[in-house]
C-alpha cells in the first residue's frame, strides 16, 4: 500500500494554481466578496503562504485578470474566411461564452471591481479592446482606419461590452438573440455612417457582396423590409 504525498509546488507553478483558483472564484462571485481565507482554503495551503506568493488580494486580482484578458481577447480571433456575417457571429458566440463563464468577475470589472481605476487593470482592460479593434478591422480588409470606421467600430465594441452586463443583469433576453442582434447593430452602424461618407459606402458594399442569402446582414435587411411593409 501507498501513501499520498503532496507534491511541493516550485514558485511559478504555485503562482499560476493561485490565479487559477482566484480566477474561478472570481468568476462565480464579485472579487470584492472573495476573501484570501477563501482562495487559501482552495488551493489547500494556508493564508500566510498566499501572501508569500502575492502582496495581497489586489495584486492577486491583477494576475487573474491578466489571464481573463488574454483570454478574452483570443475571442476575437477568428479565420478571414467564409462571409463577415457568419465571422462575427462565431466571435459574439465565444465573447458571451466567457461573458457567461466569467460572469460575476466581469461585471465586477466593468462596473466597478477591487482594481478598477489602476493604470495595470486600464491598461489591461484597453489592451483587449484594442485586439477586438484590430480584429474587426483586419476582417474588413482596413489596415488604418478612417475616422468614421475607427467610430463605428470602436461604438460597437463598447455596444458589445454594455448589451453583455445588461444580459447578465437577470438575463431576461435569450443569449442567441442578442448575438445575432450585436451582428445585425454592427451592419446597421456601418450603413449609417455610409449614409454620411463615400469611404463607408465602398466598405459597406463589399461587405455585403458575398453574404449568403440565409446570413445575418441578409436576415437584418429582410426584417427591416417586412416592419416597412
Amino acid at each position: 500500500m501507498t501513501t499520498g504525498v503532496r507534491r511541493r509546488m516550485g514558485v511559478e507553478e504555485r503562482r499560476q494554481q493561485l490565479i487559477g483558483v482566484a480566477l474561478e472564484l472570481f468568476s462565480r462571485r464579485s472579487p470584492d466578496e472573495v476573501s484570501i481565507d477563501e482562495i487559501a482554503s482552495a488551493a489547500g495551503i494556508s493564508r500566510p503562504l498566499v501572501y508569500h506568493y502575492f502582496p495581497g488580494k489586489l495584486s492577486l486580482y491583477e494576475a487573474a485578470l491578466k489571464r481573463a484578458s488574454e483570454d478574452l481577447a483570443g475571442r476575437f480571433d477568428e479565420p478571414h474566411e467564409g462571409p463577415l456575417g457568419a465571422r462575427l457571429l462565431r466571435v459574439m458566440r465565444r465573447f458571451f461564452d466567457f461573458v457567461d463563464e466569467h460572469g460575476p468577475g466581469f461585471a465586477a470589472l466593468m462596473r466597478g471591481g477591487p482594481a478598477v481605476g489602476s493604470s495595470a487593470t486600464n491598461a489591461l482592460i484597453d489592451s483587449v479592446r484594442q485586439a477586438a479593434y484590430e480584429q474587426i478591422l483586419s476582417h474588413l480588409g482596413v489596415t488604418e482606419a478612417p475616422a468614421r470606421l475607427e467610430l463605428v467600430v470602436r461604438s460597437w465594441i463598447s455596444l458589445a461590452e454594455s448589451t453583455a452586463l445588461i444580459w447578465l443583469d437577470g438575463r431576461r433576453i435569450p443569449r442567441g438573440e442578442l448575438e445575432i442582434q450585436l451582428v445585425h447593430d454592427f451592419a446597421a452602424l456601418t450603413a449609417v455612417s455610409a449614409a454620411y461618407d463615400g469611404e463607408m459606402t465602398a466598405l459597406v458594399r463589399r461587405m455585403v457582396q458575398d453574404e449568403p442569402n440565409d446570413g445575418p446582414f441578409a436576415d437584418l435587411a429582410a426584417r427591416l423590409i417586412a416592419l416597412a411593409g
